[in-house]
């Protein structure tokens, strides 16, 4: 991503030194390729969160019984996969009730449970 931002910037600056069509060209080719590679990586980012999302309502589910509470945020949702079985359904009590934010809960978590399949 650096290096993509450097080229942009000196084909930028060389369009405006000395304006041509390649210049030009190579100045829409670096946004464009910066542009698909963010839209890329959000995209991935947004896959992950809704499959983790779908994981901890698929465990709460299994563990209480019912539906997931729709007053969690997503941030939340993803801290309280951190947290053991032992200590999952307090820890999404405490949040509703609480309104504990992302790292209050992760810091609330006595029996850490590592996400080592997360990109």
């Amino acid at each position: 991503m650096p290096i993509i931002l450097i080229g942009i910037i000196t084909s930028i600056v060389t369009f405006f030194q000395n304006p041509s069509m390649i210049t030009g060209l190579l100045a829409v080719a670096f946004i464009l390729i910066l542009f698909a590679t963010y839209f890329a990586r959000t995209y991935a980012l947004k896959a992950q969160d809704r499959a983790a999302r779908a994981e901890e309502k698929l465990r709460y589910f299994i563990m209480a019984g019912k539906s997931f509470p729709n007053e969690m945020t997503m941030s939340q949702i993803l801290a309280l996969r951190f947290a053991s079985d032992e200590e999952y359904l307090l820890l999404v009590q405490r949040a509703i009730t609480e309104k504990l934010s992302a790292d209050d809960i992760k810091k609330s978590v006595k029996n850490w449970r590592a996400d080592n399949h997360r990109i």
